[in-house]
Formats: C-alpha cells, sequence, structure tokens
C-alpha cells in the first residue's frame, strides 16, 4: 500500500500528464487550461461535477463561479471549507460554449478520474448532477431519482461511499431545487463518520510460469539398434 507522500507524488504524475493531454482534439483547442481539481489530496470527501465553465477555464480552478460560491456556503453550512475536500470534473477542459460533454471525450478523460480517486482515497464521492453520477454509477439512471441515496460501489481498484446530488448550478435559479440539494448535504457528515467502506483484496499479477528450456541432444548411434526411436 502506497504511502500518502507516494501518492501525492504519483497524483502530481497524473496532472503533468493532464496538463498536456491532447487526446480531444477540439477541447484541447478551445481551452484555455486544463482544470485538474483543486484541495485536499488526502481528503475523505470528494466531489465530482461535469465540466469546467468559463470562469473555471480561465484560472485553472474547479466551481470558482456562482455554482461555486454556492458550494462553499453549502460546505460551510455542515462545518466544511474547501480546503478539507476535493473538487474536479467529469471533463478537464471546458467544452466549447459550456455544451454538454461528448461520450468521446467522457471516454477519453475518464481515466484521470479514476486515477484520482484511487490515489486520494476517498471515503464519501459525491457526484454533482447527471454526467458525473451516470459515469461512477456506470448506469443511465437520472439524478432526479438517485439523489440523497448513498450507496457503496467499487469504482477501479477501490469501493466508495457514492453520494449523488444535485448540481449547484442547477440550483441557483431554483428554490425547491436549492432547499433539496441543502437537505441532502445535511447528510454528508453523518456518511463521514461511518466507517471506511471495506476494500477488496489487491488483485496481484498472476506469475509468470517460464517453460523448461529444450536441450536437443544427438541422436545416439546405439539407439537406433535398440528400436529406440
Amino acid at each position: 500500500m502506497s504511502s500518502a507522500s507516494e501518492r501525492r507524488e504519483e497524483l502530481k504524475a497524473v496532472w503533468e500528464q493532464a496538463r498536456t493531454c491532447q487526446r480531444c482534439p477540439q477541447l484541447a483547442g478551445t481551452r484555455t487550461t486544463v482544470v485538474f481539481g483543486s484541495g485536499n489530496a488526502d481528503a475523505d470527501l470528494m466531489f465530482v461535477g461535469e465540466a469546467p465553465g468559463a470562469n473555471e477555464d480561465k484560472q485553472g480552478l474547479p466551481f470558482v463561479g456562482q455554482a461555486g460560491r454556492l458550494l462553499d456556503t453549502l460546505l460551510s453550512e455542515i462545518g466544511l471549507t474547501r480546503g478539507d475536500v476535493f473538487v474536479a470534473n467529469v471533463l478537464k477542459c471546458r467544452p466549447p460554449g459550456n455544451r454538454d460533454p461528448l461520450p468521446q471525450e467522457i471516454d477519453s478523460c475518464q481515466e484521470y478520474l479514476f486515477r484520482q480517486l484511487e490515489l486520494i482515497e476517498p471515503k464519501v464521492v459525491c457526484t454533482l448532477g447527471n454526467f458525473a453520477t451516470k459515469l461512477l454509477r456506470d448506469d443511465m439512471t437520472g439524478i432526479t431519482r438517485l439523489h440523497g441515496r448513498d450507496e457503496l460501489r467499487q469504482i477501479g481498484p477501490r469501493v466508495v461511499r457514492l453520494y449523488p446530488l444535485f448540481h449547484p448550478a442547477a440550483a441557483l435559479y431554483t428554490p425547491a431545487m436549492l432547499a433539496t440539494l441543502r437537505a441532502d448535504f445535511a447528510r454528508i457528515p453523518e456518511l463521514l463518520a461511518r466507517p471506511a467502506p471495506e476494500q477488496p483484496e489487491p488483485v496481484l499479477p498472476e506469475p509468470v510460469i517460464e517453460e523448461p528450456e529444450l536441450v536437443l541432444v544427438p541422436d545416439d548411434p546405439g539407439d537406433e539398434q535398440l528400436g529406440l526411436f
């Protein structure tokens, strides 16, 4: 098992890879910067949103606009700050015009998110909105049916407590949705207080069995005489 410092160094290596990523030509050509994520690299609580917006693209940090200010408010109401959590997105680059992420973009970018989840080792992962929820659940059920209902899910090699929430951006101008989001946030301290999910045994690589080297021995001239072929 890696130490916290080793995991932090591996996370930096993933960031170095992501910040020059060219897997999605359109996103690479229109972005200002790659928005990898920010916060506590050893956090028990991680938030996963959809994709960077215009402010995030300029500053290189997730959730710095109006939705980010609402996220900060909701965190403060449960006694937390940004420094206590880690925040990332499904996509690390802003889609042009803030359009929805395309399926092939999600496929190309998801490796970075899965590595973040593996290296940060959060106990609770809050998915914000439909895209993050569908990706991490590997299921097309929408956020309206799932919000506020936690479940244990294995994502890559780790089991986390997944907790779908409405996206703060969707709740900014809808009072009823904001009230629901606030009520769902109120459960987070209780989820964090639960024991960490039991982790599966690490899968060890199968041992390589080397075939014995075949040694050719010259024929014994007496073999033929004895009926040995």
